[in-house]
């Protein structure tokens, strides 16, 4: 319930993309990671349910206020290298799942639930260096006139429903190997620490994913990064179950082989967002911001209904079987990638 309500202002992020496009975005970036850092640091203080429910409210808000307008950011910034510029912004996304996680377990470990609301000192500083850095950069891009979502949804439908279709192949694999790998590695004879590991060495195969691809995509093109990607992925869980899935096998059987498989499954797969996200920049022309909340919108549903079917299907059939229906499903995503419009400069 508290994970949902975190995630449920995602549902704004259109609205909140309209107000970005009339608005100065500079604010919107720098302030977000102080109002995420200071409820979520106080979470040990709640004194009560309803008020753990508010403060993850608030740092939901902030999330969603962030991740809108940001990328809109990079896109004008990085010039004609908005694959590149993409790809460094999802490399601290991405680093961030990996690095945070041990991070908020320390501090609470050192410190206490109750104790550890000191931590949010990391979020204050990092929007005072986006306040030093952005201060006297350019970045009015907004428009004074209101376009309606219908408007944007209207001339960005041949971009966003191909995206919206390969989100959705995209999110089973994402959801199995990102919600369920440790609890599936843990069934095959591995230990919980071992699948906290092998989550660790996805996520960070996903580092360098996210910093390559988008680059690689100015060069080599946005639809073919895509097939790449949603090809490699699908062949990537496959092989893993045979690897470490089967009745035969067990994670201990043969980790090398495992663990070149879940850093190419884990590169292959997070490799497509910052594709997508320079594909909807490119073609975002009068309302990017919005197009991108749009965009935010869609992957938040599809991540969490995805998660609650493979669930579904893991408790009555297995959850190797889950996995592989996955990357039968990410498949599906590849008839989509051609429907992409071409790139625009």
């Amino acid at each position: 319930m508290l994970s949902a309500i975190m995630q449920a202002p995602a549902l704004l992020n259109p609205f909140i993309g309209m107000l970005a496009d009339r608005m100065n975005l500079r604010m919107f970036v720098i302030l977000a990671p102080m109002l995420t850092a200071v409820p979520m640091s106080m979470l040990g203080l709640a004194p009560t349910y309803g008020v753990t429910m508010l403060l993850l409210l608030l740092a939901g808000t902030s999330v969603a206020m962030f991740h809108v307008p940001a990328p809109v950011m990079v896109a004008r910034m990085a010039g004609n290298l908005t694959g590149t510029g993409m790809s460094f912004f999802m490399t601290g996304g991405e680093l961030a799942r990996t690095v945070g996680p041990v991070t908020a377990v320390s501090a609470v470990s050192l410190l206490g639930l109750q104790g550890s609301w000191p931590i949010m000192v990391a979020g204050i500083a990092a929007s005072f260096v986006l306040f030093v850095r952005f201060r006297d950069v350019d970045i009015e891009l907004h428009s004074n006139t209101s376009i309606p979502l219908s408007t944007t949804l209207r001339e960005m439908r041949k971009v966003l429903l191909p995206i919206t279709f390969i989100v959705i192949a995209r999110s089973f694999m994402y959801g199995c190997m990102t919600a369920f790998l440790p609890t599936f590695v843990t069934k095959h004879g591995g230990t919980i620490w071992l699948g906290g590991i092998c989550l660790t060495m996805f996520e960070a195969a996903g580092v360098a994913g996210a910093l390559t691809s988008g680059s690689l995509s100015d060069i080599i093109g946005r639809k073919r990064m895509l097939l790449i990607s949603l090809i490699g992925a699908p062949l990537g869980v496959v092989c893993l179950m045979f690897t470490i899935g089967s009745d035969q096998a067990t994670i201990g059987s043969c980790p090398v082989t495992s663990a070149i498989l879940l850093l190419i499954t884990g590169f292959m797969l997070l490799s497509t967002t910052p594709v997508v996200l320079a594909v909807i920049q490119e073609h975002a022309e009068r309302s990017p911001a919005a197009a991108n909340g749009i965009y935010m919108m869609v992957s938040f549903i599809a991540r969490s209904s995805v998660v609650v079917l493979i669930g579904f299907i893991g408790d009555h059939a297995g959850l190797r079987t889950a996995y592989l229906l996955s990357a039968a499903a990410g498949t599906l995503g590849i008839p989509f990638v051609m429907m992409l419009p071409s790139r625009k400069k």
